[in-house]
């Protein structure tokens, strides 16, 4: 049966009812106009309401072509519907409004149509580069040389309303060219088309996701408290946790920094830090600025980004646990398909919460991508209070388009943005490295919330960082089993998972071993649960724990005695961050020891390398402000550690996005895209492994083999991808190449690129996943 809806009706989407017949057509006028006032919608909110409408009411003059409409009355559904740069069999629809765009403007302002087509032509398969890149693909250029799909479009006369529109007027962001922002404007240009893409694309698949599946819809927002009534929340949180909190010292220094914080929310937007020791209760100290700063500027949402995947569920269920489930969304996994379907994008998520819990991969991420599902959240930026916790991790070969980025969102798109960490960074002014040059933030636009942080470091003083006795001498694994096995609490935190497995190894009996092949349910039951690190550390039983650098931040685990592996300083002092955290040996009149030790194989080459070294020279330069964790050392740090950085761009982005061509619109977005990838030796992609605890209240009775049954017969939705975040593993591409060709994982059906656990064994309940394949014995073989 055809899909009905009359002749000479264009139409938009198809779809089935429940009981399998077609359903009434989505009219393409209908869809157009739905698209056009969501996207200015969103688009007013940073001043350019007017171009969100145009694209919206030019995205999908395509459609309007004979072919296509012939070509959607013969689909068997919506999944067809997903035309993109016209490959074999496809109509390409998405050039056309680009193509008219082009030509409606060609004399008033070229670069207003090559803006629109960006956003129109990229609607469904991403943003594209101007010129073309070899291995790349969709060049804009090209694809404005060919009318002949306009032609066709035209022929079909589709209504003037739709086509003699007047042009959009407003500038980029409202703001009016002048020598104060006219270098900030053309660098962030690339960043205004990106966030009108997002508008664009958001409202698109809104609008596509109303007829699709009008049930869900209706869940989007449902019963959304705002940030005022989640003040209101915290605030009554806070003070239950005072009431009952003893008057230690260091309660008292955090009740000190929290209300420092709050008294500092009524400053202006912009750029801030937040500097305060490790155990100083930053995490909470910042919400609660972020909540009041948000009141009171009139901001719309809260973004905390994180930088490990691997320690980002403590943070969002301390979240959850105040503000409720609905109102923290906890968003890491890289569960993106490789190739894109209409199902995948209208599962993606678009940060339509009040607070969400990410990953710095997946914030900066998206705010370089060219994907669709990866943009559409990017104008929930907008007028947001941004709080980069841990912002020491952030890369230093990336640090140039970073800082870049931030000032954009800051001094164009109204978000407030905090640095916190015990450990800050010199970001600020020129700062260079040989040939490299970072151009930081101006010099006193990031403003420090606390007053003194040097003072907070003394008094919250809580543990001693001093070299082991052999110095710089190496020490094997078998002497540090060795001393650990002598210590009741101690946690060892080395620098690779295989010195990890190597020392858990030579442990006695007993010893937890945590690194990130763990999957975060499994990370969070050996934390938190009831036979867990916590739960062992109050019973104040024997415990001797081996980790990689995963705990070093956002796991508040308080052990007497710590070891680390040299390393930079600042994860030498987030690992003392573990140590005597709630200052229970000062009441004894002690002090927790965190020792230094140089393992039997240095750090591995690069970044890891160099900050070993910056960090080796520190502690024998400045042992006492190193054991004192003075907040200044810490800039002699990074100063010292940037001098051995080769670039702060090393894939060159900043020249993609807005290198000399910029005044003529011309960026290479879809080639950038490419090439920002946070983490070294780019492509991880995620396994799902075979876990047997439930992942959320929703799926509760399931477990993760459960789940990707259910993901293969019903394909993404929201609710699913988030529940299944919680047994993702990511593993380097070369692993996935070999556990794929022995059958130890399988890509999921339907998802290209992701791929799920495929034999027993494979997951293993100490060490999780196992890169070398399945722990099979004998009997394993027996039939």
């Amino acid at each position: 049966m055809a899909a009905t809806g009359g002749v000479g009706k264009p139409i938009a989407h198809v779809r089935r009812d429940a009981e399998g017949n077609w359903a009434e057509p989505q009219g393409l006028e209908e869809h157009i106009k739905g698209v056009a006032t969501c996207a200015e919608h969103f688009s007013l909110t940073f001043g350019n309401g007017d171009w969100g409408r145009v694209a919206g009411l030019w995205h999908d003059l395509g459609k309007y072509q004979p072919a296509f409409q012939e070509y959607i009355r013969k689909s068997s559904g919506y999944e067809n519907d997903a035309a993109d740069e016209g490959g074999p069999g496809r109509v390409d629809h998405s050039v056309v409004g680009a193509l008219w765009a082009a030509e409606r403007f060609a004399d008033y302002s070229p670069e207003i149509g090559r803006a629109l087509g960006y956003l129109i032509a990229g609607h469904h398969a991403g943003l594209p580069d101007w010129s073309h890149e070899i291995g790349i693909g969709g060049a804009l250029g090209d694809r404005l040389k060919d009318r002949s799909n306009l032609v066709d479009a035209l022929s079909a006369t589709p209504p003037d309303a739709l086509l003699k529109i007047d042009s959009p007027i407003t500038s980029p962001c409202g703001r009016a060219p002048s020598l104060e922002n006219d270098d900030i404007m053309r660098e962030s240009m690339h960043l205004w088309i990106r966030m009108l893409f997002s508008c664009l694309v958001d409202a698109d698949f809104l609008d596509t996701e109303g007829y699709m599946d009008p049930r869900r819809t209706l869940t989007r927002g449902a019963e959304m408290k705002g940030l005022l009534e989640h003040k209101r929340q915290f605030d009554d949180y806070m003070a239950k946790k005072t009431a009952k909190a003893q008057q230690t010292p260091v309660n008292i220094v955090r009740a000190k920094i929290l209300a420092e914080c709050r008294s500092h929310a009524e400053w202006e937007p912009g750029m801030f830090s937040l500097t305060v020791p490790t155990g100083g209760g930053k995490t909470l100290s910042s919400m609660a600025f972020a909540l009041e700063h948000a009141i009171k500027k009139g901001k719309r949402r809260i973004i905390v980004a994180i930088p490990y995947t691997s320690i980002i569920e403590q943070t969002a269920k301390q979240y959850r646990d105040i503000f409720g489930d609905d109102a923290v969304l906890e968003h890491h996994s890289n569960f993106d398909p490789d190739k894109e379907t209409e199902h995948s994008r209208l599962a993606s998520e678009n940060w339509d919460v009040p607070i969400i819990v990410t990953t710095n991969v997946q914030l900066f991420e998206s705010l370089f991508a060219s994907r669709t599902s990866a943009c559409r959240k990017l104008h929930s930026l907008v007028n947001s209070v941004i709080i980069l916790d841990e912002a020491q991790m952030l890369p230093p070969g990336y640090l140039q388009p970073i800082v870049s980025v931030l000032k954009g969102l800051t001094e164009m798109f109204g978000a407030s943005v905090v640095l916190c960490t015990a450990t800050q960074p010199v970001l600020s002014g020129k700062i260079e490295s040989g040939k490299a040059l970072l151009k930081g933030f101006a010099p006193g636009s990031v403003r420090e919330l606390m007053t003194d942080p040097s003072g907070l470091a003394k008094t919250l003083k809580r543990v001693e960082l001093r070299r082991h006795p052999k110095g710089d001498e190496a020490v094997s694994w078998e002497e540090i089993a060795g001393e650990l096995a002598t210590l009741h609490q101690v946690i060892c935190i080395v620098n690779t998972r295989k010195d990890c497995r190597t020392l858990y190894d030579l442990l006695p009996e007993g010893a937890i071993h945590l690194s990130a092949l763990m999957c975060p349910e499994h990370r969070s039951e050996v934390i938190s649960g009831g036979k867990g690190i916590k739960a062992r550390l109050a019973r104040n039983g024997p415990l001797r724990v081996v980790s990689t650098q995963l705990v070093e931040a956002g796991v508040d685990i308080d052990f007497p005695v710590v070891y680390r592996a040299l390393a930079g300083l600042d994860s030498m002092a987030q690992a003392a961050g573990r140590c005597n955290r709630e200052g229970k040996l000062n009441n004894l009149g002690k002090l927790g020891q965190t020792i230094i030790f140089r393992p039997p194989k240095e750090a591995p080459s690069g970044l890891l390398r160099k900050g070993q070294d910056a960090g080796s020279e520190i502690l024998r330069c400045f042992p006492k402000d190193v054991a004192e964790l003075n907040p200044e050392v810490f800039k002699r740090y990074f100063e010292l550690f940037f001098r051995k950085v080769n670039s702060f761009d090393a894939k060159g982005i900043m020249r993609l996005l807005s290198g000399p061509d910029i005044d003529e619109l011309k960026i290479q977005f879809r080639t950038a895209a490419s090439r920002f990838s946070l983490i070294e030796n780019a492509g991880q992609k995620a396994v799902i492994v075979w876990y047997e605890r439930a992942a959320s209240e929703q799926h509760r009775a399931l477990s993760s083999a459960d789940l990707i049954a259910q993901l293969e017969k019903e394909g993404p939705d929201r609710g699913l991808v988030r529940a299944l975040q919680r047994f993702a593993v990511n593993v380097p591409v070369h692993a996935i190449d070999t556990l794929k060709s022995d059958g130890s994982i399988r890509e999921l059906r339907g998802m290209d690129g992701l791929y799920a656990q495929n034999v027993a064994k494979l997951y293993d309940p100490v060490f999780g996943l196992r890169l070398e394949g399945p722990n099979l014995s004998a009997l394993d073989f027996i039939a």
